[in-house]
């Protein structure tokens, strides 16, 4: 136990997140069993850290970060671990990558019905169903999504401010007050290509190719969160990697099913189920016509957000194909998007279509859409500078 409160104490005071994530204060932090899930790659395990070093600090030895990665939970497991370290006066145990250990969710369990005094604070992947698949947990545990940097969140990064996010109501409302105030600080649209290229995932800020490693986390997503979730047997694992390909070179548009699966030589629900898998793991993005959902084909499938088409060789990166991805993945947290027609892109939340701009285009104004227009600093009336949608969180 003194090697796991070392690397603890360790871990929390070479912590040094360089944003403060909002779901820091989202989490009602006095249920007791706590999980958080996200994506590869955006943060999961320093979000764990900060939240000790935010309320314990380095010393205080109540508050215990362990990563199921350790060799040690091999032959032990979490309700024995857990009973060794209330017994030393913990209080609040964080879980690292708890899918890692077999039986996970039963111990969870076991752990909430046996220790009423402890505090668990799990992580785990996007792939997870933890309430419908883990239906021991599904009355006691309270779920929450880690994102990537939203446009806002690199913003401050990068410029030192500290922007607050703005609901899309107030954004439809009061846009153009807005982007006057945030343009009276910095200008938004020099640091707006640099995010879309490498600006969701927190990685970017190491000293390490930034493509090359997003490809590495990439193939994780797939050789980790899917298979090893999923349980699905490693000879399957080139067919849903150059499923993933095959979707990502032909750029957003409705999937031919049948071509797919005579490509990758499975059956069409096969090739469904791994879309769908694609789309749980944070890879890809399934928009449907307003009315319908998986398991129907979806409308258009499209990379979940821009980075990943920028590391994905060969493809040709269309700029309306980028900030088509940006939006759909920047509205996707809070609200529902749905495929538009001929006179809009996408409908949102059943009743906005909006249709997203490029730079120069000469805008048909119609009084029923809303504008998102690449390239404007400040919008009027219906028209709203596209950057603005990265502050809805």
């Amino acid at each position: 136990m003194e090697s796991f409160y070392r690397t603890h104490a360790y871990l929390v005071e070479h912590t040094n997140a360089p944003v403060r994530r909002d779901l820091m204060d989202e989490i009602d932090w006095s249920d007791r069993l706590i999980g958080i899930k996200g994506t590869r790659g955006v943060g999961k395990t320093t979000f764990l850290l900060q939240y000790a070093k935010e309320k314990f600090g380095t010393d205080d030895r109540s508050c215990l970060f362990i990563n199921m990665n350790n060799f040690y939970f091999s032959g032990h497991g979490i309700v024995e671990f857990a009973a060794e370290f209330q017994n030393r006066g913990g209080k609040v145990l964080l879980i690292d990558q708890v899918f890692k250990h077999p039986g996970w969710s039963r111990e969870l369990r076991q752990c909430y019905d046996r220790f009423p005094n402890l505090k668990i604070v799990f992580t785990g992947s996007s792939v997870m169903r933890l309430k419908e698949e883990n239906p021991e947990l599904g009355d006691v545990v309270k779920s929450y999504n880690l994102r990537g940097f939203s446009f806002r969140e690199f913003l401050n990064l990068q410029t030192g401010m500290k922007f607050h996010s703005f609901t899309l109501e107030e954004i439809l409302a009061k846009h153009e007050q807005i982007a006057r105030g945030v343009l009276a600080k910095v200008r938004p649209l020099d640091y707006f290509q640099d995010y879309l290229h490498h600006g969701f995932y927190p990685f970017f800020l190491e000293k390490r190719n930034f493509s090359e490693n997003l490809l590495k986390t990439m193939n994780m997503m797939v050789e980790v969160d899917i298979l090893l979730i999923k349980q699905i047997e490693l000879k399957y694992l080139s067919k849903i990697k150059k499923l993933f390909y095959l979707l990502a070179v032909d750029g957003p548009q409705a999937p031919n099913i049948s071509q797919l699966a005579c490509d990758i030589q499975t059956s069409r629900a096969t090739v469904m189920n791994y879309i769908k898998y694609l789309a749980d793991a944070r890879l890809i993005n399934m928009v449907y016509p307003n009315g319908e959902e998986f398991p129907k084909k979806p409308g258009v499938i499209m990379m979940h957000n821009p980075n990943l088409m920028y590391s994905i060789y060969p493809i040709k990166v269309e700029q309306l194909d980028i900030l088509n991805t940006f939006f759909v993945n920047t509205l996707w947290k809070d609200h529902r998007v749905n495929q538009g027609n001929k006179n809009y892109s996408f409908l949102v939340d059943g009743s906005m279509p909006f249709k997203i701009c490029t730079e120069g285009l000469r805008i048909k104004n119609n009084p029923d859409v809303t504008y998102a227009v690449h390239r404007a600093e400040v919008g009027r009336g219906n028209q709203i500078p596209l950057w603005l949608f990265g502050f809805l969180y």
